[in-house]
This record gives structure tokens, C-alpha cells and sequence, in this order.
């Protein structure tokens, strides 16, 4: 997949008359596509934490995808715009007994767990249900780790699926999550060596399981790290070791094995933008008597780029491919100091002026579902959908 800016995205971009977020729908289908080529015969559950748009979600489910909820009302989403609900699963493992019953009654039957005490939730308020267990993985090479909140040991793990079992339940599977914005293909390699080990111990106490839920943690390509560079995960390897990886569990298992993932932000990261606008372009001397040029934008952490602290977007200014240019950091508008892309110094054009668009590339995902309710009165942004040369606005999601 190219990460170089989309004519349709770019199209849609320049027609926006103000700050929004704006989807290329046509290229999350084909990146949507382009994993099933890599990956044939995987179950995708589009995990709807990364983007919980409408017109988003329901572009994948026109092409075969389910979900991954993480609460009631995502599942409830999910089924207004029309998706069964067996290609739905809870796959939150922290769960209260309210929002089990919930899930139950809205027609989910298939749960992620961790621990014997949700296997007891699950079996009282959604009997029979079918669960798998997440093992605890590492994080490492990941920029954001997922190793400590969620998970459990390979030994807990066969005592977790071995009371769902006995309590009712179907022991159905297992899973794990690399953690999200996977730089490594070892990650992976571990990952499987996890599930071997403990398919073959749970085969020791008579479970057999039907499906490995092999999680998130897919790269989008085209972020930046902090100086600026663009990150370069190896995504061909990382596919050639997951293939690998299902025909060596396919081979431990004694019974037809399914795979599911669930990728976020590697089908919509790169084929969201913002269009967002200049608020000021400054220079001031710093307490330590440096002088540095900040160049502070009318999105930031609070109303679209929560993830600045970890990595970087590129961005676009249009009408300013020419000129001199100043090394300036890059900050949202608000008056907290976190709203910032750290100490890194980003060239900037020197002639921006208030009010001149700039586009911000890479941040289809988690843009709108990180969005406050208007911190310090700034607003979450509206999006607009880029498909076949359409500019269609619409409300927030």
C-alpha cells in the first residue's frame, strides 16, 4: 500500500470549507482487501475502539468484516447498521455482570476472558456461551505494549478455559494482542510459540479448540517518529511469519482450526486525514535563552491527535511547497502544556499565516474516538467520506 497522499483523500481535503476529519472509503476497502490477499482464510473482527464511524464500519462489513466491541454500545452499533450478530464478540475482557447480561440479550455468544472470576460472570449471565482466553504477551517493539491490563499466564489460561468448561461454557479458543503499532515480526514469532504451548497443554485436559484469535497490533506505514522520519515496520515479514505461524498451530491442533484477527488502525490510519488550520506560526525565547518557533494548529491531543505523545503525523501545507522553511514544534491550541509533539522540531513553511490549511496526514484512526467533549471549549471535529470522488458531510460519530 502506497502512504503517499491519496487523490481522493487529497480531492476531499481541499473541498473541506472547515477543520474535519475526512475517510477515503474506497482505500480502506482495498486495504481491506489487501489483508485477505496476505492472510487467506482469516476472520477479520475490525476492532471498532479505532474507529467508530459509521460510514467506516459499515464499508467493512460490506466486505465481510465483523467486530470487535469492547462494550454494549458498540455492539449495539454495530447491529443498527445491520451487522449479525455472530460476527460480533465482546472481546473486552474487563466486563461488569450488567454489561454481560447486555451483550447476552443483544444476540452476542462468543466473549473474550482472562480470569476464573469472568468466567463465573459469563456463565451466570450469559449461559453457554463460548469464550477464549487472551494470554499475556510482552509488548515489546510495540509503541503502545497492551502487557499489562489485559491477559494471563499459559497456566492460568488452562485453568481458565478448564472452569469454563465445567461451569457450561464452551473452552472455544484463544488470543493474544503483540500490542498496538507492532514494529517487530519477532513479536509474532513469540506470539505463536504462547498459543503452541498452551493448545498442547490444553490438550492435556481434554480441550480441543475450534478457533486462535491472533488480536490486533497491524502497523499502519505511514507515521513518523519523533525526528520526523518515517517508521518502517516490516510488514512483509510480519505477514510471511503469521502464515507461517497458522499452519504450525493448524498441525498441533486435533481438530479443524479457524483464525481470527483483529486489526484497528492498519486498515484505517493511513486513509484518514485531518484538514485542519493555522492558529499562529511564533517565535520566543525559552527559559534556558533559546529562541524556538512554534507553530501551534486548531487540532491537537484533546480534538483529534491524542496519540502525539507516542508518534508523529506528517503534514501538508497546502500552497507553501515553495519558500523558506523554519524548524518549528508543532502544538494543538489548547492552554495545556501535554498538547504538544514533544521537544521535536518539525520544518515548517515560514509565511504561514492564521488561518491557512494544513493537512494532517496518517490519523484515520483513533482521531475521532479519542476526541473529548470540548476541553478547554475546543470541539471534537466533524468528518466527511472521500469515496469515488464524493465529499459528503456528515455529523460526528
Amino acid at each position: 500500500m502506497s502512504t503517499d497522499l491519496d487523490t481522493r483523500l487529497a480531492s476531499a481535503l481541499a473541498a473541506a470549507p472547515a477543520d474535519c476529519v475526512v475517510f477515503d472509503l474506497t482505500g480502506i476497502a482495498g486495504q481491506y482487501d489487501d489483508l485477505l490477499r496476505e492472510l487467506p482464510g482469516v476472520a477479520v473482527r475490525f476492532a471498532m475502539k479505532a474507529c467508530p464511524v459509521d460510514e467506516v464500519l459499515t464499508c467493512l462489513a460490506d466486505r465481510g468484516a465483523g467486530f470487535d466491541a469492547a462494550s454494549p454500545a458498540e455492539i449495539a452499533q454495530a447491529l443498527r447498521l445491520g451487522v449479525p450478530a455472530d460476527l460480533i464478540h465482546y472481546g473486552n475482557t474487563v466486563k461488569s455482570d450488567a454489561s454481560i447480561a447486555e451483550a447476552h440479550r443483544l444476540g452476542v455468544r462468543t466473549f473474550a476472558t482472562d480470569s476464573v472470576q469472568d468466567v463465573a460472570a459469563i456463565a451466570a449471565h450469559a449461559p453457554g456461551a463460548r469464550v477464549y482466553c487472551r494470554l499475556a504477551t510482552s509488548g515489546d517493539g510495540a509503541l503502545w505494549g497492551l502487557s499489562r491490563k489485559f491477559g494471563c499466564s499459559q497456566d492460568d489460561a488452562v485453568r481458565v478455559l478448564t472452569a469454563a468448561r465445567d461451569a457450561g461454557l464452551t473452552p472455544a479458543g484463544l488470543s493474544v494482542h503483540v500490542g498496538s503499532q507492532q514494529m517487530t515480526y519477532e513479536a509474532w514469532q513469540q506470539a505463536v510459540d504462547l498459543l503452541a504451548d498452551a493448545m498442547v497443554a490444553l490438550r492435556g485436559r481434554g480441550i480441543v479448540l475450534d478457533h486462535v484469535n491472533l488480536g490486533g497490533g497491524l502497523p499502519a506505514l505511514g507515521y513518523l517518529d519523533r525526528h520526523g522520519t518515517r517508521l518502517e515496520p516490516p510488514l512483509d515479514k510480519m505477514f510471511a511469519v503469521l502464515r507461517e505461524g497458522m499452519e504450525h498451530l493448524r498441525d498441533l491442533n486435533t481438530a479443524p482450526l479457524d483464525f481470527v484477527m483483529e486489526p484497528g488502525r492498519h486498515l484505517v490510519a493511513d486513509h484518514g486525514a485531518i484538514r485542519a488550520h493555522v492558529y499562529r506560526l511564533t517565535e520566543r525565547r525559552q527559559p534556558d535563552g533559546e529562541r524556538v518557533h512554534w507553530l501551534y494548529l486548531s487540532c491537537g491531543k484533546f480534538n483529534g491527535l491524542y496519540e502525539m505523545d507516542e508518534l508523529c503525523h506528517r503534514l501538508v501545507f497546502p500552497g507553501h511547497s515553495e519558500g523558506e522553511h523554519v524548524a518549528a514544534v508543532v502544538a494543538g491550541p489548547t492552554c495545556d502544556s501535554d498538547d504538544a509533539y514533544g521537544a521535536a522540531h518539525r520544518l515548517v513553511p515560514r509565511a504561514l499565516a492564521s488561518g491557512d490549511p494544513v493537512w494532517v496526514l496518517s490519523a484515520g484512526a483513533y482521531a475521532t474516538s479519542y476526541m473529548t467533549q470540548g476541553f478547554n471549549g475546543f470541539g471534537p471535529l466533524p468528518h466527511t467520506s472521500a469515496q469515488d470522488g464524493s465529499d459528503r458531510r456528515e455529523a460526528a460519530a
